[in-house]
């Protein structure tokens, strides 16, 4: 139970990955400034997140149930944390969907929506009218840079983000009135077992229905493009804690975060053209083109982030 003056936080997604390295981040803090609520759907898969909080674990970490799918599950969880009290909510709970749209079943792209999107939206459904009637409260969503801009061969893991980032920055002008933030967080690649699964599940797949052309481009082009960006430009779930705990901290916390400086000028390339067909035309070449040669277009990427970055650094505030 919290004790006075510690932030209650509810993670969703705890298992593994960003949820994990969150929930111990915050439990293990040294000020102990958050009791964290960590869920995840089954408690027999706690044992990566118990062993990482180490003493935490029972002090200023406890675990729920919590399936962000079911409407029953979300108030039984919410209903059993005193008084339903949360302060701040980490939306982190994800699922990944990667392929030829033409090869990919209408049960699994709406399997994506309802974790990633209405799982989210079920969530802050929940907690919303508590937070508003204390006039005081931290909606936070684990989105995705893929959210800002589509990548091609994933289309409907983009399509959830984009929902999502859409949903929330609505949201977020009328819950000021309560004096309730929302923030975004926006990874890129990010190194977790869920990534890698899904990478060596997805190469082995046939994709029934897809046209080999398609197919051929799938898996000759975007599967070792997408492995070298991951070896390049990939952060680490600690990484994303601590954007996410420095979010939480900060006075005024920001709507969009972007954990990856890599990807500014990618995310920028949709605001150069109003058009849009810059970024469109740009990705094309990076994966028809660029394909047996990604590291050039890394090496690219990294040298226009620095020179964003040195801008940054010398522009008057």
């Amino acid at each position: 139970m919290a004790t006075e003056g510690q932030k209650v936080v509810l993670i969703t997604g705890c298992s593994s990955g960003i949820g994990l390295a969150i929930a111990v981040m915050l439990a293990r803090d040294e000020m102990k400034r958050y009791y964290v609520i960590g869920t995840m759907r089954d408690l027999k898969r706690k044992d990566k997140l118990v062993e990482a909080a180490g003493d935490a674990y029972g002090k200023t970490l406890s675990l729920l149930t919590l399936d962000v799918c079911s409407d029953e599950s979300v108030k039984q969880c919410v209903d059993s944390i005193k008084d339903r009290h949360i302060d701040i909510l980490i939306n982190n709970a994800g699922v990944g969907l990667v392929g030829p749209v033409e090869g990919l079943s209408m049960d699994d792209m709406i399997k994506v929506f309802q974790t990633n999107f209405f799982g989210a939206v079920r969530m802050i459904k929940e907690v919303m009218p508590d937070i508003k009637r204390r006039r005081s409260g931290h909606i936070i969503v684990i989105s995705s840079a893929m959210g800002l801009q589509g990548v091609a061969f994933n289309d409907v893991y983009s399509a959830s983000k984009f929902a999502i980032e859409g949903f929330c920055k609505s949201l977020a002008v009328q819950l000021l009135k309560f004096n309730i933030t929302m923030s975004m967080i926006e990874p890129g690649p990010v190194h977790t077992e869920f990534e890698m699964k899904m990478f060596a599940d997805v190469s082995k797949k046939e994709y029934v229905g897809t046209d080999p052309e398609t197919l051929h481009h799938f898996r000759t082009c975007y599967l070792p493009s997408a492995a070298n960006i991951f070896q390049g430009l990939g952060q680490t779930p600690e990484d994303i804690a601590k954007c996410t705990k420095k979010v939480i901290e900060s006075p005024r916390p920001p709507f969009c975060n972007l954990t990856n400086p890599l990807y500014t000028p990618i995310v920028a390339l949709k605001y150069a053209d109003e058009t849009g067909s810059l970024s469109v035309h740009t990705f094309y070449h990076m994966l028809y083109n660029l394909g047996g040669v990604m590291h050039v277009s890394l090496s690219i990427l990294k040298c226009l982030s620095c020179g964003c970055l040195r801008r940054q650094a010398i522009s008057p505030t």
